[in-house]
Parts: C-alpha cells; structure tokens; sequence
C-alpha cells in the first residue's frame, strides 16, 4: 500500500468544529470518501489527494522557500487520532489565501527548474524508486498543477485546510 497525501476543505465553522471534535473530522471524511466511490473530483471538491507525489511536492517547495507548509500542514488538530501517519494537521483560512498567492506566482516550469530526478532519488523522496527517470518529474508537475487548482479553489471559499498522510 502506498502512502499518499491528503487534503479537506472546511469553512472556518466546520474548522473550528474539527478542532473541538476531531472524531467528526474523520467521520466527514469516511463519509467523503464513500459518497466519491475513489473519484478525483475539480477544484470545488471537498476532498483533494497528491498521491504519492506529496513527498516530492514537499521537497520542491520547500527549497523554493514555500511560505506555507501545504503538505504537511500548519498545527496538529488537536485531541485528534492517527488517520494514516500520524494525525491531521490543519492550514488557518488566512493561510490558504497566503498559499494560494503564491502558488499563482510560482508556474509548474519554475517549481522544477534546476532539479533532476536523481536529485530526488538523492534526496530520498518517497517513492524512491520512482525518480530512475528523468521524465518522472512530469508526474510531481501534474499534481502540483491540481493541487495548485484546488488550493485556489478553497481560498476563492475562504475555507481553511486539513491535510494528512495516508
């Protein structure tokens, strides 16, 4: 089984209720993912995944200096369970809006320029066996280009974010 990154959007009421009820976090979120049937829903969807190219994302945009941890998020939700590797952490609506600004200023071209696969597989990125060639970096532009999409689409909501991996 693979380990992939996640994401939940929530308006800041549904934010504060999973930082006073976590178990109903969860709860939305089994629901979401039942009612989905395993589809990958557009930009207005609830519930967002990078696969397993969240490591790799993490990586690139940490070394362009990202001012938000998008794959990683922001503060653990408290009282919360492990829901994969470790509990949820959530991104503040005022965080996403920051995230997404940046992310608008940053072209897929950019977040990989100067990087080879091997710097990946140096790096010991997950999934290490995936960066033998070059062109798999077309996979980690792909999914930065959704989660681009999405992240634009919750600020657009003034939603905030939990994110987790699975």
């Amino acid at each position: 089984m693979s380990m992939i990154g996640r994401y939940l959007r929530l308006s800041a009421g549904e934010l504060d209720r999973a930082e006073r009820e976590p178990e109903w976090a969860l709860g939305f979120v089994e629901e979401l993912d039942e009612a989905a049937g395993g589809e990958r829903a557009g930009g207005w969807a609830r519930l967002h995944g990078t696969g397993t190219a969240w490591q790799a994302l993490d990586f690139l945009l940490r070394r362009r200096g990202f001012p938000v941890d998008l794959v990683h998020g922001e503060g653990e939700l408290p009282g919360a369970e492990d829901w994969g590797y470790g509990p949820p952490c959530r991104i503040a609506p005022e965080r996403v809006a920051l995230a997404a600004g940046a992310l608008a200023e940053l072209d897929p071209g950019r977040l990989v320029e100067g990087v080879r696969a091997a710097d990946l597989a140096e790096a010991r990125v997950y999934p290490q066996g995936r960066w033998a060639e070059e062109d798999s970096l077309h996979l980690v532009t792909a999914e930065y280009r959704a989660l681009s999409d999405f992240v634009r689409a919750v600020a657009t909501r003034r939603h905030g974010l939990l994110v987790w991996i699975e």
